[in-house]
């Protein structure tokens, strides 16, 4: 990542990370929960060839500053507007992985002056189901157990051998990323962050945050949706029903990719979002994307 060396800027007295490369149009790519810009470390340099690229830690992740405050998707929203402003960046195309794609679609909704595209990788808020282990997460009193679960001395003997794995020439991107995010939780203020961003979003139901029902809005700017078929957090039927809630989106499921496919097939991942960039214009104006969302709920669509 030397070529995208870690960034930082105070954003409302609080500090966020950010790795930023390329020159061109812009696209905004955002991680999943529990992990941080280090996620797309093998794409940044292959889409930094045509495109603008920043790739921030959101709060309460990776180098970005762990307050108490709002975890909600409307605050991780509100505050990539902000950073985006702070850097001068006018408009992007938004990616988003997991917890990310539903920041991601809410920055859309909220600020759609700003999104001239969507990416949606593996993305939450689209339908119930999750892994029941992000479920038990839930739970009260869940924050007084977690450092049972994840100590300091596991996370350092296991950067150990992943290190040792990593220069033997081994490559298990889906267990990297999973480490990572194991990792992390075994310092107590990433672990209260993520409580709060879990809850958030998911309950022991399952996901507790929906777009389905504003997800028709998503038909005024080109979508792609992305999806590993042996996804085991979110279930690869949420892309299909993406996919038939938003007229023209494309679809690219990734055979034998789990749950990060931007990380398990990196060159093929660019290679779409590419082809997406090229073959896609910017989205339709604000006020169209107004008429649609009057339209709809008068009942004319």
């Amino acid at each position: 990542m030397s070529a995208f060396p870690q960034q930082r800027v105070t954003l409302h007295g609080h500090e966020v990370g950010f790795r930023r490369g390329g020159e061109g149009p812009a696209i905004l790519l955002i991680h999943g929960m529990a992990g941080s810009s280090r996620t797309w470390r093998d794409v940044l340099p292959l889409l930094a060839r045509d495109f603008t690229v920043i790739a921030p830690d959101l709060l309460g992740h990776g180098e970005s500053a762990k307050p108490m405050g709002d975890y909600s998707l409307g605050a991780y929203a509100s505050g990539l507007r902000d950073l985006l402003a702070l850097l001068e960046i006018e408009r992007v195309s938004v990616i988003g992985q997991s917890l990310g794609g539903g920041v991601a679609m809410q920055l859309a909704y909220q600020h759609p002056e700003l999104v001239e595209r969507l990416g949606l990788v593996g993305s939450g808020g689209l339908g119930r189901e999750v892994n029941p282990i992000l479920r038990l997460f839930t739970l009260p009193g869940t924050e007084y157990v977690m450092p049972l679960l994840f100590p300091g001395f596991v996370r350092d003997r296991g950067n150990d051998i992943s290190q040792f794995v990593h220069d033997k020439g081994l490559r298990a991107p889906h267990l990297a990323e999973i480490w990572r995010a194991y990792a992390s939780l075994a310092e107590p203020e990433n672990r209260r962050a993520f409580i709060r961003t879990l809850r958030a979003v998911i309950d022991t139901g399952g996901q507790a945050v929906s777009a389905l029902d504003r997800i028709y809005l998503a038909a005024a700017m080109p979508t792609l949706i992305v999806w590993g078929d042996r996804d085991p957090v979110i279930p690869v039927a949420h892309a299909y029903a993406a996919r038939d809630a938003i007229p023209g989106s494309r679809l690219e499921i990734f055979e034998g990719c789990g749950h990060f496919p931007h990380a398990e097939e990196p060159v093929r991942f660019a290679e779409v979002v590419r082809d997406f960039m090229h073959e896609t214009a910017t989205a339709v104006t604000v006020s169209d994307y107004r008429a649609l969302l009057v339209a709809h709920n008068r009942g004319e669509l």
